[in-house]
């Protein structure tokens, strides 16, 4: 091994110490243990690899933390998924719908079934509405409901959007950046989309093709995403990596003389184990990484602003008589807490050990500490009891079991300073931290799909083994459109290009 722990002789050093077993640094860890680097991953998780990627399992049934559809448009994250796990990928069809006022709605979006569902006053006044923003847009819009409405209009944010959008974030649509609308939602075309339909429905052929729409097909392993990592994590070990598991990085100082980088961490039985490393490839959370560094840097007040959003997932275990083809359901009505609901037998059969039972997940974000969190298992269990029945998935009575997941820090806040805040340590750790690597959705504070995740630590360890900075890891997922859009999930990746471009000299 090329790492130590305390109390032993130090006598090698790790090329590379990799913060976190996730996609990202699952990622980086096997392109460098393939390519013969000396290569050692920190987990804080004593028992999964994968992060909010990993499938949990209670009792037989196996579900996925949040919903992982196994799509790129990178023609290189595609072969490494086929590399990894050759074997067990199956073809899914995706469905996802959005419940709203007691009614469902496709998504995207189907224009009769959206005009029967809202009515025609209500339809009418949502065209009247983007017609307006159309003719008189806020300009240079900087927070995420000026942003919406000005391409869908006031009428379909309030009934597409916000709520859902305030339940997963806590904070109101006009506390949160323009910019998470720009990444998640730009290039989806709902107007062309619910236009598209209609022609269709009305036997109307649309010239140069139907309008894009989100994929109708994904792939996916068939006992869920931890399938991946475990196998990515089995590779690592057989190239001669290492996995130390239950090791929670406490502190990070960078020896410039030396150019080292000495770290600790500790396990659950509160032991600390030492490491040195010339490289640092990190997807712990950012504010925490900064933290975890001594001397303190010039930029931990800027690290302590950044904002996390958590949920828990309320496992429902049952039978029910109602028909759930859906992989997951939007839950826009603010008549319920819940904010998606996942049905984990149409992600994958083999995810449910018998023929009859449903399992459905519900997820109810907030913040580590608050109300929900901290609610007992009994009670949280009452209320998705309680709330599933509302919604009409499944009666209350149908639940025979249950269990919950908690997952802190899933997802990075992006409010009107983190931009800034983001900025400031990048060049803080440019100038005074080489060997510093920032990769993944929290390493970075950027909220990226699995496939850009992965696509940082792919890129971050190409530059370690080239010994030079040949790709710029924060262009990543930069201006892209939305990344589910096209006619066939896996096959329609396999046509594309690298997301990201080499660096010009």
């Amino acid at each position: 091994m090329q790492f130590v722990t305390a109390g032993h002789t130090l006598t090698e050093i790790v090329e590379t110490l990799v913060v976190g077993a996730g996609p990202a640094g699952l990622t980086a860890g096997y392109t460098l243990a393939k390519a013969g680097r000396s290569v050692a991953i920190l987990e804080a998780d004593a028992t999964y690899v994968g992060g909010i990627s990993r499938t949990a399992s209670y009792k037989g049934f196996l579900f996925d933390i949040g919903g992982h559809r196994f799509f790129s448009k990178s023609r290189e994250i595609v072969e490494l998924w086929d590399e990894i796990l050759p074997r067990d990928f199956i073809e899914r069809p995706r469905l996802s719908r959005i419940y709203y006022g007691g009614k469902f709605y496709s998504y995207p979006l189907k224009a009769f079934e959206a005009l029967r569902n809202l009515g025609l006053l209500q339809s009418a006044a949502c065209v009247a509405s983007f017609a307006f923003a159309k003719l008189f847009p806020v300009r240079s819009p900087k927070t995420f409901h000026q942003w919406v409405r000005n391409h869908f209009g006031e009428r379909l944010f309030q009934i597409f959007f916000k709520t859902y959008t305030e339940k997963v974030w806590g904070m109101g649509c006009d506390d949160i950046s323009a910019d998470w609308a720009a990444q998640r939602i730009k290039g989806l075309d709902l107007w062309g989309a619910i236009i598209d339909g209609m022609r269709r429905s009305l036997g109307w052929r649309r010239a140069g093709g139907s309008a894009r729409s989100l994929i109708e097909s994904f792939r996916y392993p068939r006992r869920g995403p931890g399938m991946m990592w475990e196998a990515a994590a089995q590779k690592i070990r057989s190239f001669g990596g290492a996995i130390e598991m239950d090791r929670s990085v406490c502190a990070l100082h960078f020896d410039a003389d030396e150019s080292l980088w000495h770290v600790s961490a500790r396990d659950a039985a509160g032991a600390t184990h030492h490491y040195l490393a010339r490289h640092i490839i990190s997807s712990a959370p950012l504010r925490d990484l900064m933290r975890a560094i001594t001397p303190a840097p010039l930029t931990a007040l800027h690290a302590g602003e950044l904002k996390y959003r958590d949920f828990l997932t309320v496992v429902l275990i049952g039978r029910t008589q109602a028909e759930v083809p859906d992989n997951w359901i939007y839950i826009h009505d603010p008549a319920v807490k819940v904010g998606r609901v996942q049905n984990f037998r149409s992600w994958s059969p083999d995810m449910i050990p018998d023929e009859v039972s449903t399992c459905l997940g519900l997820e109810y974000f907030c913040f580590e500490g608050d109300g929900l969190w901290t609610s007992s298992d009994a009670d949280l269990i009452g209320l998705a009891k309680a709330e599933i029945a509302r919604i009409g998935l499944m009666r209350a009575e149908d639940v025979v079991d249950a269990t919950i997941v908690r997952q802190p820090k899933a997802y990075p806040v992006y409010d009107e300073t983190y931009a800034a805040h983001v900025a400031t340590i990048r060049q803080e750790i440019a100038t005074r931290y080489p060997g510093l690597h920032l990769v993944g959705r929290n390493g970075m504070h950027k909220y990226n799909n699995q496939d850009h995740a992965m696509m940082t630590g792919l890129l971050t360890a190409m530059n370690i083994i080239a010994g030079e900075t040949l790709y710029d890891v924060w262009q990543v997922n930069e201006d892209a459109e939305y990344g589910e859009q096209g006619a066939s999930g896996s096959q329609q990746a396999l046509a594309s290009v690298r997301l990201v471009p080499r660096r010009a000299a």
